[in-house]
């Protein structure tokens, strides 16, 4: 294993974390637009992705330590510790992972917490509705068919119209 197998890693990692960043955009516009439809397959998406970002960050800190016990540092050692400890030449690749991987995870945090805010706000609205649904007066009957007559409503959904 070497530092050029853990600058692949890294750049494996980054670009899932880039999906990710898309994934939870994905999110935030069915969120906003409304479409709570498909909110179960983003989400389910946004899981996928977790699930292989686990795999590459454990992929990665296995090749990280082995690059630090050859360059004499200790076997946690950071990826700033490890840019540090390189040369010239792979300092500068170590730490532009470093900045992508800082700034990709900042903008992970945000859409996370902005999609929270959404969701909240759609839970409370939720909510609302239904504790005004159950003290709404419901007539036990409907028009027919003929719209004249009026017969014994059925049990099911129903359309309110407060218009009328």
């Amino acid at each position: 294993m070497s530092v050029n197998d853990l600058s692949s890693l890294l750049w494996r990692e980054r670009e899932l974390l880039e999906m990710l960043v898309f994934k939870l955009e994905e999110e935030q516009l069915l969120l906003t637009a409304g479409r709570s439809k498909w909110l179960q397959h983003a989400t389910r998406e946004v899981e996928q992705v977790l699930v292989h970002l686990r795999t590459a960050g454990i992929e990665r800190t296995v090749e990280a330590s082995s690059v630090a016990v050859a360059w004499g540092l200790p076997e946690d050692a950071t990826l700033r510790q490890l840019a540090e400890g390189a040369d010239e030449a792979w300092r500068d690749v170590l730490l532009s992972h470093l900045g992508a991987l800082t700034a990709l995870t900042s903008q992970i945090a945000d859409l996370r917490d902005t999609n929270l805010t959404y969701l909240r706000a759609a839970t409370r609205a939720t909510q609302e509705t239904l504790a005004t649904v159950g003290t709404a007066t419901v007539d036990p009957f409907a028009y027919g068919a003929r719209g004249g007559q009026r017969v014994p409503a059925a049990a099911g959904a129903r359309l309110f119209d407060r218009q009328g």
